[in-house]
């Protein structure tokens, strides 16, 4: 039964994540450079780092939102750029979480997150039009990743606290954490 609570949690937040990503696409951000996005499907991410004990059970749900997303809404590119900064993104969170864990909080984990999904699009960008000026527009995406990444991370923060709050939940994680 454990088991079952637990698939359903993470059936959950890749809903979320999916629901996320297809409202974020109907926002306008006019006021952030063209093709930043404000990144709402990172906050489940960022929940499922905190929240759920195995790497490979987050990973899976990013990649099935990554191709949900795609079919719903999306195109082949955006998922080519999306796969990239997600990658860099979840990589560079697990580090941050792991080794700097007492001095980075779920903020400054979200913000770098946030900085580096906008490095591996930037990458991809680089190997698509095989131009390396694209790197010049890699600032201007990071202080809104920075900024998105901050919010987001917030958010997170605040939310975390009552998922731990959830005791059908707590079980089914406790019982399903590597050992």
């Amino acid at each position: 039964m454990k088991q079952t609570r637990y698939l359903i949690y993470l059936s959950l937040l890749v809903t979320m994540a999916l629901v996320l990503s297809l409202i974020e696409r109907t926002i306008p951000v006019p006021f952030m450079t063209p093709g930043a996005k404000l990144g709402l499907a990172n906050l489940v991410t960022v929940l499922a780092l905190y929240s759920v004990p195995k790497k490979r059970d987050i990973a899976m749900i990013i990649i099935a939102r990554l191709f949900l997303t795609s079919i719903f809404g999306g195109s082949i590119s955006g998922l080519i750029y999306g796969s990239m900064g997600a990658l860099l993104s979840f990589l560079i969170m697990i580090w941050i979480k792991e080794t700097l864990k007492d001095k980075v909080s779920i903020i400054g984990v979200s913000a770098a997150g946030a900085v580096f999904h906008n490095i591996g699009q930037v990458i991809v960008s680089m190997c698509i039009v095989q131009n390396i000026g694209v790197v010049l527009y890699l600032p201007f995406l990071s202080i809104a990743g920075i900024v998105t990444g901050v919010f987001v991370g917030i958010a997170a923060n605040y939310i975390i606290t009552y998922i731990y709050r959830l005791p059908m939940l707590k079980e089914a994680i406790e019982d399903c954490k590597v050992v």
